[in-house]
C-alpha cells in the first residue's frame, strides 16, 4: 500500500479532481456522465457540497492527489436529511493500492461524526466487481438492482444500490440534525 495522506479538500484539488473524474467518465462506467465535465462545473459541485457542510476528501501521495471521496444528499426531500449517498474515484495510475478503501473508510468515520445515519452507494454496472467489493468490504450490503437502467458506450447498464448504517443507523433516533438536504441529490 502507498503512503497516503487523507484530507478535506480545497479549491485548489479541483484540477485534480477534474483529471481524476474526467478519465473515469470516459472510460468507464463509475458514472453515467457521458462527457467529463470542465473544472468550473467540478468547482460549482464542490462548492455546493462544502457550503452544505458534506465532507469532500483527497487523498495525497507525494504531493500528489491519487483520489477522492464526498458524500451528498441522498434525496433532497428533508425526511432523507440523515442519509447521504458516496462517491469514490481514483487516479487510474494508483488503482488496486488501497487508496479507495482509505478514502471509503475516511468518509464513513467523517459521515459518523457528522451525525449520518445510513449511507447508500450507487454503483454504475453490476459487473463492477471492484467498486461493489470495496462496498461490501466496508460494511456496505447488496439492497438491489436497478437493470438496464443506463446506456453508455452502447450498450444498457444496470446501477447497483448498497446501503451501510451508520453509527446507531436506524435503530435510534437521531441525537442532532445534520446538514439540511436542500441540494439536488447527485446521481452516477
Amino acid at each position: 500500500m502507498m503512503d497516503v495522506a487523507v484530507r478535506r479538500a480545497t479549491h485548489y484539488d479541483i484540477l485534480a479532481v477534474t483529471a481524476i473524474y474526467g478519465h473515469h467518465v470516459t472510460t468507464g462506467l463509475a458514472s453515467f456522465e457521458l462527457e467529463p465535465p470542465p473544472i468550473v462545473e467540478m468547482q460549482r459541485r464542490y462548492r455546493e457540497l462544502t457550503e452544505q457542510g458534506y465532507p469532500y476528501l483527497v487523498a495525497e501521495c507525494d504531493g500528489r492527489i491519487v483520489g477522492y471521496a464526498y458524500a451528498g444528499a441522498y434525496r433532497a426531500r428533508p425526511a432523507y436529511r440523515f442519509s447521504v449517498e458516496n462517491s469514490v474515484y481514483v487516479d487510474p495510475d494508483a488503482r488496486r493500492t488501497g487508496i479507495g478503501r482509505t478514502l471509503l473508510v475516511a468518509l464513513i468515520a467523517e459521515c459518523e461524526r457528522m451525525g449520518f445515519r445510513q449511507m447508500v452507494a450507487v454503483i454504475g454496472d453490476s459487473a463492477n466487481a471492484a467498486s461493489i467489493g470495496l462496498h461490501a468490504a466496508c460494511g456496505f450490503a447488496s439492497i438491489g438492482v436497478l437493470p438496464a437502467i443506463g446506456y453508455k458506450f452502447g450498450r444498457w447498464v444496470d446501477s447497483v444500490f448498497m446501503q451501510r448504517p451508520l453509527g446507531q443507523g436506524g435503530t435510534t433516533p437521531p441525537g442532532h440534525e445534520p446538514p439540511p438536504a436542500t441540494g439536488s441529490a447527485k446521481s452516477p
